[in-house]
């Protein structure tokens, strides 16, 4: 049996922490940040029953870090890598020998790469896989709304990171014209030149509403505490792929932009039977209680998630995916990895809710299509 864990941390503080104490929802910012101050990382699940197709099996627990999406984003490196490594220690007293950093915990600091040198845990941050099914995802979800690539306008929110640069860099091989949007446009100078050597069209902007308005296909991938994308940005039609978390996408385009496919990453089936049983903070099995839950459909997990479980089904412990690039190559080989075990990207979800093909049709119409793709995705 395999074994590895996965870090998480809170993505709604406030919500989060009442589930705790109840108290909480009356308490100010301040006073909830200072109160995930006082919380050691802890054991929040397992992670049981990943079946390889080629007979492996792993097992694995979800470490909670009580960290805030501000404090990582803002906190001194070293106070988060302090509090990371705790968090290492406690997946190593369960026997793990690999540790995901999962979502802001992987932009946080340098993305993982003094953490490994800290750990005798390997560590990755998943952005490898993440890359590659958010690719996918995106075309994908063109496909069902009859948009070819190879006419789309393409656009990359968080191009100079290293999810949207190895995205924008795999969507400009045929994308009619890929537009590159980040705060430091001198960050994206050197990628809008390797995309132009490899004889793609690009664009720059360092405004998202400018860089988002004639985009057909668009992926958000940034480190913000708070959204970006808003209703009035988007071009009628268009597909969003929003692999950032917390999310890129507002929720007011969910109730303003009927006519707009907002997919948030791509989820993918787990082979097994996977299940997340809760535990109690010393990673005991807390049989009365609900299993753990984001509020996937059963079997799936993000694609983060699911590269360290490939990882430990491979037996690969090592260092995958670290620092804040993701080559091609590496998109490449986690694919054929994900195929080898049986993982495969399964449905969408947007704003916590299936896409389903009464979804699609509805979006579709809203959009002046007719109800039903012309040429349905595989």
């Amino acid at each position: 049996m395999e074994r590895f864990a996965f870090i998480i941390h809170p993505m709604d503080p406030r919500r989060d922490l009442a589930r705790i104490n109840p108290l909480a929802a009356a308490l100010p910012d301040a006073a909830v940040e200072l109160a995930y101050t006082k919380i050691p990382p802890f054991v929040a699940s397992r992670i049981v029953g990943i079946k390889s197709k080629t007979g492996a099996e792993a097992e694995g627990w979800f470490i909670a870090c009580p960290m805030t999406p501000r404090q990582l984003l803002n906190w001194p490196p070293e106070d988060v890598y302090a509090t990371l490594l705790k968090c290492c220690e406690v997946a190593q007293e369960r026997g793990a020998k690999l540790i995901g950093l999962g979502a802001l915990t992987s932009v946080a600091g340098d993305g993982g790469i003094t953490l490994a040198t800290r750990t005798p845990l390997a560590v990755t941050t998943g952005n490898s896989y993440t890359v590659a099914t958010a690719v996918e995802g995106a075309r994908r979800g063109a496909a069902l709304m009859d948009v070819a690539i190879g006419d789309a306008n393409v656009a990359v929110v968080g191009a100079a990171g290293s999810i949207g640069h190895t995205c924008a860099l795999l969507l400009a091989q045929d994308a009619k014209k890929i537009t590159l949007i980040g705060r430091d446009t001198r960050k994206l100078v050197p990628i809008a030149a390797e995309i132009e050597a490899r004889g793609g069209r690009v664009e720059i902007s360092g405004n998202v509403a400018e860089g988002l308005k004639d985009a057909d296909v668009i992926v958000t991938v940034t480190s913000a505490a708070d959204a970006i994308v808003h209703p009035k940005m988007l071009a009628r039609g268009a597909v969003v792929v929003d692999v950032a978390r917390p999310r890129d996408v507002s929720v007011k385009v969910a109730r303003e932009r009927p006519d707009v496919l907002v997919i948030e990453g791509g989820l993918i089936d787990v082979p097994g039977n996977l299940r997340l049983p809760a535990t109690n903070r010393h990673g005991e099995d807390k049989p009365d209680a609900p299993d753990f839950s984001f509020g996937f459909p059963p079997g799936t997990a993000y694609a983060c998630m699911s590269e360290t479980m490939i990882l430990a089904l491979e037996g690969r412990y090592e260092s995958f995916t670290l620092g804040k690039t993701v080559s091609v190559a590496q998109a490449e080989e986690i694919s054929r990895l994900a195929e080898k075990h049986g993982f495969k990207l399964g449905g969408f979800r947007s704003f916590e809710k299936a896409v389903t093909d009464e979804t699609i049709a509805a979006i579709r119409i809203a959009a002046g299509r007719s109800p039903k793709p012309k040429f349905p995705p595989t």
